[in-house]
């Protein structure tokens, strides 16, 4: 405030989540994003530091519509369990359970949930989770922002050279936001399940 006062320029903190992906207790720490789906599950691995987010990994564990079930969601275990060996995640965090007008997908969709989260479960991590608005408003500002500004804000956030994929981007934006309620001034904190 006094610089302002004195006349000295504003430092420029950037876009929200950002500025905030810098947690205050920690100064480095390694989140894993989960984005569960049976048939595209989207994973993201961030660090943040100091300097701000950068991405170790993302991707989609894509299982072909003639899988049955099972076999898909032992895809999703075996695929995460190796993302959690090599990038050794500190935290989880997934997207928040939505209210599926079909139970028959809801049911599908908690299959693929349950896969991921005992797989994160079993590496002892702590597992949080973020409703689906509330990850857009804290990467775009807008609660009901469409998935290409998300993926185009990740990959800004990011400094990506490519866009990344839709399910790796929501992903990536979890991983994100829960840093971001994490910083110093994060007002809605993630809640841990």
């Amino acid at each position: 405030m006094k610089d302002r006062v004195a006349g000295k320029p504003a430092r420029d903190v950037g876009p929200p989540a950002l500025s905030a992906a810098r947690p205050a207790a920690r100064v480095t720490q390694v989140i894993l994003g989960i984005d569960p789906s049976l048939r595209g599950t989207g994973y993201g691995v961030i660090r943040t530091d100091r300097s701000g987010p950068v991405a170790l990994a993302q991707g989609t564990i894509a299982c072909p519509k003639d899988w049955e079930r099972s076999r898909c969601l032992a895809r999703i275990s075996q695929t995460l369990r190796e993302v959690l060996q090599e990038h050794n995640p500190e935290v989880c965090v997934v997207e928040g359970l939505f209210f599926a007008q079909n139970l028959k997908t809801a049911i599908i969709m908690g299959e693929a949930r349950g896969a991921a989260m005992a797989a994160v479960a079993e590496a002892g991590l702590g597992i949080h989770e973020i409703a689906t608005r509330k990850v857009k408003q804290a990467i775009v500002g807008y609660g009901a922002a469409q998935k290409i500004a998300v993926a185009k804000m990740v990959q800004r956030l990011l400094n990506l050279a490519e866009l990344p994929a839709p399910d790796a981007a929501d992903a990536l934006a979890l991983a994100l936001a829960h840093a971001a309620g994490n910083a110093r001034y994060g007002l809605n904190p993630a809640k841990k399940i």
